[in-house]
C-alpha cells in the first residue's frame, strides 16, 4: 500500500491521503505500507515531480530525479518480494504510484493515460494494481 494511503505524511507536500480501509489492512497485518519516493532517497517535503514525455521524471524546478524514482521503485519491490503479493493499492495520479492516469508533465493539473514508475514495474512483474484516490 502506498504509505500516504496508510496515513503516513510522506507525500511531496508532507501530507497523507489516509484511506480508512488501507489503514485497517496495515494495522491488521494483512498489508504493508511503503513510500517508494522516500526509499529512493527523496526527502519530505520535496518539490512536486511529474513524468515528462521523454520518460524523465523532473521536479517543478526542473531537477532530474529519474534515478531516485528508479531506485525507489526497485527498493520498494525488494522490500516486498519476500511476501506473497496478491495486489498493490497505489495512490492515484502519482509519478511513482499512479496507475492508469498520471499528470502530463506540464505541472498544470492535466491528466493523461499512463503509469508511475513503481506501478509500471509492478505491471511488468504481473502484480495486480488498484488505484486509490
Amino acid at each position: 500500500i502506498s504509505a500516504c494511503l496508510a496515513g503516513e505524511e510522506c507525500r511531496y507536500d508532507c501530507h497523507a491521503k489516509p484511506n480508512l480501509q488501507m489503514i485497517e489492512l496495515v494495522k491488521s497485518g494483512k498489508a504493508i505500507s511503503l513510500c517508494p519516493e522516500q526509499l529512493g532517497g527523496l526527502s519530505t517535503p520535496r518539490p512536486a515531480a511529474e513524468i515528462q514525455s521523454n520518460e524523465k521524471v523532473l521536479t517543478i524546478d526542473e531537477n532530474d530525479v529519474s534515478d531516485e524514482y528508479a531506485l525507489g521503485a526497485q527498493e520498494a519491490w525488494n522490500q516486498t518480494k519476500n511476501f506473497t503479493i496478491k495486489k498493490a493499492y497505489l495512490k492515484s495520479k502519482s509519478p511513482m504510484c499512479g496507475f492508469g492516469q498520471i499528470y502530463d508533465g506540464s505541472f498544470s493539473g492535466k491528466l493523461i493515460k499512463g503509469n508511475g514508475v513503481f506501478a509500471a514495474l509492478l505491471i511488468r512483474l504481473g502484480i495486480e494494481i488498484e488505484s486509490i484516490e
